[in-house]
Formats: C-alpha cells, sequence, structure tokens
C-alpha cells in the first residue's frame, strides 16, 4: 500500500507537533506516494518504527492511502513534482543520491540538539539533490569528518 501526506499532516510536521516524534518524522517524509508500506518501514526499521506507528498517523488522518488523496493535495504535489527523467538520466541518479542521503543527513542534524537546530530545519527543508549537496559543507563542520563519511559517500560517490 502507497500512502502520501495530507495537508493536516504537513501541517502538523511543520508545527513539529507532540504526537509527530523524530523517529516518525523520519518515516512521514518517506510517504511521497511512491514508496509502498513495505520499503517505508523497511528504510526506518532501525529507528523503531511499526506499522502500528504508521497507522496511528493514518488514523490520524495525517497519512492517505495514495488513491483517496484529495484534489488540493494531488494538485500541489503535482505542480510541484519535477519533470520525471529517463531511466539513466543524470536526474534519476540525482534523485536516488538524495534519497539515500537525506535519513543520514537528518539524523546526524537531528544528534545535534539545540546547537544544531538551523541546520536541521534546512536538512529537513532541502526538497532535492541540489538543496542538500549545498547544505553538506555545513553539516561536515558540525559534526565532524568521521561522523560525515557515510552522508559524503551517499552525495557524492559514483553509482554503478
Amino acid at each position: 500500500m502507497h500512502f502520501v501526506k495530507t495537508l493536516a499532516g504537513q501541517q502538523a510536521f511543520k508545527e513539529r507537533h507532540a504526537d509527530l516524534p523524530q523517529r516518525l518524522r523520519s518515516a512521514f517524509l518517506l510517504f511521497d506516494g511512491q514508496r509502498s508500506l513495505a520499503q517505508v518501514l523497511e528504510a526506518t526499521s532501525a529507528m523503531g518504527v511499526t506499522r502500528d506507528d504508521i497507522m496511528k498517523l493514518v488514523d490520524r488522518q495525517w497519512l492517505a492511502p495514495r488513491e483517496s488523496r484529495p484534489p488540493e493535495v494531488a494538485s500541489a504535489q503535482a505542480a510541484a513534482a519535477p519533470e520525471p527523467a529517463e531511466p539513466g538520466d543524470a536526474g534519476e541518479g540525482r534523485r536516488q543520491r538524495y534519497r539515500q542521503a537525506y535519513p543520514l543527513a537528518v539524523a546526524l542534524t537531528g544528534k545535534l540538539g539545540l546547537k544544531g537546530f538551523r541546520l536541521n530545519l534546512a536538512v529537513e527543508a532541502a526538497m532535492g539533490y541540489e538543496q542538500l549537496a549545498a547544505l553538506a559543507p555545513r553539516i561536515r563542520e558540525a559534526v565532524g569528518e568521521a561522523a560525515y563519511a557515510p552522508l559524503h559517500k551517499a552525495l557524492f560517490a559514483q553509482q554503478p
């Protein structure tokens, strides 16, 4: 099953609602209508996110099945979505890198606490590869070279 964020869910995320703790925020971000529930659960299993946690977000109407997406959300997401890339296109590689690097960047900046609050907000607002790559030097400076290495590999390493 595929879920998408609702307007109420996006507002709860933006306001950092108490019922949306950091581990669920990471999962919430992954629901884009393209990833299945199983894929999101697999990606967030290390954080302890369960199917029941996701179903609570659905019950709160912060997530909705992809097919039942309200028209205003569908049109807003369609307007904001970039043009689909052809397979093998450089854009597809960048999207893949972004999908791999984003959770790492959020985790790294989330661990910084208050001293990294603004950087964490900037990472969470990054809507694509270019924006996340632009934040990479700030993340490296804040977390140190050793902690930054996996993020650097995800963002800049050559993919097969």
